[in-house]
């Protein structure tokens, strides 16, 4: 088996795992990075799709561990775009010198525990050996194509979002088909409509969509937000979802109506993510819920001309916020444009695809030149299950996880020893601030990495925490409404075939950090260590 080639291989080169290059770096453990694109950033190297933007304002989706960082690096708008949020990451590669520790190009197949390491195995045949493998692949990285009939024989061109050609797609005057209206969708679908010759859109599921009101932002108000950067940190660590703001305390119920109305009609005008946080228990009260999805809807129907066309929009079959609620810019609007159509695809299914277009059940065909799938991606467990995963015994992760992913924390895999999974299942993950839970999630094991670096020791979680910590992500889900959301994501309800478990931890980034913090203070009950070249384990005590 021999010596490892380095202390520890990180597989992914986007937020998670330039950092957790940095930091492990600089706790004195050789690193090396390997990452299947030919450049860095990692989600946003890949999705260069019309209009992709991201959905958490760019003064706090960035890091925190540096202020000089902070200090140097100016946002130019409310809502950073793909280009600006990669050139940001290309920006922190060379400033910290990350690059002379990063392979690009080099796709992982098969990554092994041999009882003392990992052997790392990429595509082309070439093998690395480490001592601690941790998994920086990402959340939402495994493109989700659906298996339509006929797909192979469309006679235009089809992308999905996630693979989007780095030269851009003409789709100047061509009919285009998008199939998808969650978040990636409703950011593509205005941009794509400006520039096709007739865009029509295949909905299965209507969503609620809250304005972004994105706009340049001033040089006064970048210097208030850097001199403002130790308190808006401050509030992200406290806050439920690592966003600098905390959800408010008023109960909406006991307001009058027009009150009600004003309350809401400021928090659509101020726009994003903090419309969520207008009122309290929006994810907890069905009454609270109810009335501020009536606004949602009521909203849409004022805002879409056609009223066919409106109704179709509307989301009825679950609560505002238990779907990945995204934010947009002039999407209801995109629906009174003369080039746009809508199909109900949930009333009228699509049968096959093409050579011309999309078919539906009832034999009605669309004929495209371009086909776009929003479809999302394969969340949380894809990425981790795109390769070969093998612990103890040459036991897969993909047997493993037959019936849905279990983790201690998130963060590591009874059965698959020195394996780390930043924002891996059962960790807050997409329901946070993403930089936020992957800074708190690298420090968390980079602390660990030293004490068995010191120990000559291996470190696992035992059976019996994975499955506390499985009762704790379903006692959180279940204390929301997020688990009425029959078709969300959140719930694998998007890829046929994939167990149906809640995938992310509910129960608040603040609380998950203190469970994390009282596992690390408390000498690390969950976990088993063993020393290496020995069969005998205990715990950390």
């Amino acid at each position: 088996m021999g010596e490892p080639d380095t202390d520890v291989i990180v597989i992914g080169a986007g937020f998670s795992g330039l950092y957790a290059l940095h930091r492990l770096r600089s706790r004195g453990f050789s690193v090396q990075v390997l990452e299947q694109a030919d450049g860095v950033g990692g989600t946003w190297y890949w999705n260069r799709y019309p209009g992709a933007r991201c959905d958490s304002e760019s003064y706090y989706y960035c890091y925190s561990f540096d202020p000089e960082l902070e200090q140097e690096w100016r946002w130019s708008e409310r809502y950073p775009g793909q280009e600006e949020i990669r050139g940001y990451l290309e920006h922190v590669a060379d400033r910290y010198d990350l690059r002379r520790d990063i392979a690009l190009g080099v796709r992982v197949s098969v990554a092994a525990w041999d009882g003392t390491g990992w052997t790392v195995t990429s595509e082309d045949g070439s093998s690395r050996r480490c001592r601690w493998l941790v998994t920086a692949v990402g959340c939402l990285s495994t493109a989700n194509v659906p298996d339509i009939p006929g797909l192979d024989d469309f006679a235009g061109e089809w992308h999905h979002t996630g693979h989007w050609p780095h030269d851009g797609v003409d789709v100047a005057g061509k009919r285009v088909g998008v199939i998808g209206t969650g978040s990636t969708g409703i950011q593509a679908i205005p941009v794509l409509a400006e520039q096709a010759g007739h865009l029509t859109v295949f909905q299965r599921t209507a969503n609620y969509s809250i304005p972004a009101r994105n706009a340049p932002l001033s040089e006064d108000e970048m210097a208030a937000t850097k001199a403002d950067y130790p308190a808006i940190r401050r509030v992200q660590q406290g806050s439920t979802n690592g966003h600098p703001f905390v959800l408010s305390d008023v109960d909406v119920l006991d307001l009058p109506a027009d009150r009600r109305r004003e309350l809401y009609e400021a928090a659509w005008e101020r726009g994003g993510l903090r419309f969520r946080a207008a009122v309290k228990d929006v994810l907890t009260d069905p009454a609270v819920n109810e009335v501020t999805s009536d606004f949602l809807r009521d909203k849409i129907a004022e805002i879409v001309d056609d009223p066919a066309t409106a109704e179709t929009l509307t989301p009825r079959d679950h609560p505002f916020a238990t779907k990945r609620p995204p934010i947009d810019t002039h999407y209801f609007e995109t629906y009174n444009r003369p080039n746009v159509s809508l199909v109900d695809v949930k009333a009228d299914p699509i049968a096959a695809i093409t050579p011309g277009g999309v078919r539906l059940e009832s034999g009605a065909e669309h004929p495209l030149d371009v086909l776009v799938f929003a479809t999302g991606f394969d969340a949380l467990t894809g990425p981790l299950l795109s390769f070969d995963i093998r612990g103890r015994d040459g036991r897969s992760l993909r047997e493993a996880w037959r019936d849905g992913p279990h983790t201690h924390l998130g963060l590591g895999i009874a059965g698959f020893p020195d394996l780390f999974t930043i924002t891996g299942p059962g960790s807050p993950s997409v329901l946070t601030n993403m930089p936020t839970a992957i800074e708190q999630h690298v420090d968390w094991i980079a602390d660990l990495l030293e004490r068995l670096r010191s120990t000559g020791e291996t470190a696992e979680p035992t059976r019996d925490a994975e499955e506390d910590w499985a009762r704790e992500v379903a006692r959180a889900a279940d204390a929301t409404l997020l688990p009425q959301a029959a078709s969300s994501w959140y719930l694998g309800a998007n890829v046929p075939g994939k167990a149906r478990v809640f995938l992310p931890y509910a129960g608040g980034y603040a609380r998950y950090r203190r469970i994390c913090c009282e596992e690390a203070d408390g000498g690390y009950p969950g976990w088993t260590k063993t020393q290496r070249h020995k069969a005998s384990s205990m715990q950390f005590g």
